[in-house]
């Protein structure tokens, strides 16, 4: 899918069309409504309640989507990011885990037809590769892979304005990748260093959160310090296979624990050289998401926008 929504003609007189903007992540959806200039009109969360199922889920959306209505009865679209392979071309999801029981199959344009609004989705973290292209720390890049680091560990893969979906929508699932025999994710997902740091110093992994860490190794504690010192090994070293296949000029790497950049970035970059070869590590810059938060919805406003650019 080419980008073709880079910026707003400038006219003596624009008309800006509001979209309800919805990203459904693994415990909070959040939602709002985004002009096309990009500027948020409101935005709110409310929990997932993803083991509820699908048809709760739909339901939830659709409650959303009438709340939003009610308060800007204009909005010209709906536009979703979700976790998941989704077929971008029909917003119905092809494949997903368990978390949400019932996901796979779910038709987000059937499930909204009552609202006679055209329905756009996109995987989330595909959405969160469009934010950072357009407006973030990829933007101005020919080709960027843009990573994000959680439960999990989700990529895409722009160049040249083109998001790479892939044969079946699932191209860049790099927390697939093997990575010394073990999935990628399986390594260096942020809930891998969790379960790392309990196995060592006791408790749950639920208890030891990435703030936590990060304010332990801070205060001297070796053991999470190594913890982390292994995790920016893996990436580096994932991120080194990944770029000797797609040559990107830019790596952003995203996530809630990557706001930790102050302690990563150095330890991230020093594992990529010494993975990869001069000619690509020195031409391949790494940085760090600037969307956060707000990349679901602002990357979900700009598949839709893509696929109807009359109202952009």
């Amino acid at each position: 899918m080419e980008i073709q929504w880079r910026q707003r003609l400038q006219k003596e007189e624009t008309v800006m069309n509001n979209i309800i903007c919805i990203d459904i992540g693994g415990t909070a959806i959040k939602y709002g409504v985004i002009n096309t200039e990009g500027d948020v009109q409101c935005t709110r969360e409310t929990p997932t309640e993803a083991k509820k199922g699908a048809a709760a889920l739909t339901e939830k959306l659709r409650h959303i989507t009438r709340e939003l209505l009610a308060e800007c009865p204009d909005a010209r679209g709906i536009a979703i990011s979700t976790a998941g392979v989704v077929n971008s071309d029909e917003a119905s999801i092809l494949h997903a885990t368990d978390a949400i029981p019932g996901w796979k199959g779910t038709s987000l344009r059937n499930e909204l037809a009552e609202f006679s609004l055209p329905v756009e989705a996109e995987n989330d973290v595909n959405c969160a590769g469009l934010a950072e292209y357009i407006s973030g720390n990829a933007q101005g890049a020919k080709s960027a892979l843009v990573m994000t680091i959680g439960t999990g560990i989700g990529g895409c893969y722009i160049e040249e304005g083109r998001l790479l979906n892939g044969h079946t929508y699932s191209a860049c699932e790099v927390g697939y990748l093997p990575v010394d025999g073990t999935a990628f994710q399986d390594l260096a997902a942020t809930s891998v260093l969790s379960a790392t740091v309990a196995a060592v110093k006791g408790g749950t992994p639920e208890e030891w959160t990435g703030r936590r860490i990060f304010e332990a190794a801070a205060a001297g504690d070796t053991e999470c310090r190594q913890a982390i010192d292994t995790m920016c090994e893996i990436l580096g070293k994932g991120i080194a296979a990944l770029c000797f296949v797609l040559n990107p000029e830019v790596v952003v790497l995203g996530g809630g624990i990557m706001a930790q950049e102050g302690v990563l970035r150095s330890p991230i970059e020093t594992a990529f050289a010494r993975h990869s070869i001069p000619l690509v590590a020195d031409a391949t810059r790494i940085e760090f998401a600037s969307h956060q938060n707000a990349a679901g919805m602002k990357g979900a406003l700009v598949n839709f926008l893509n696929r109807h650019p009359e109202l952009a």
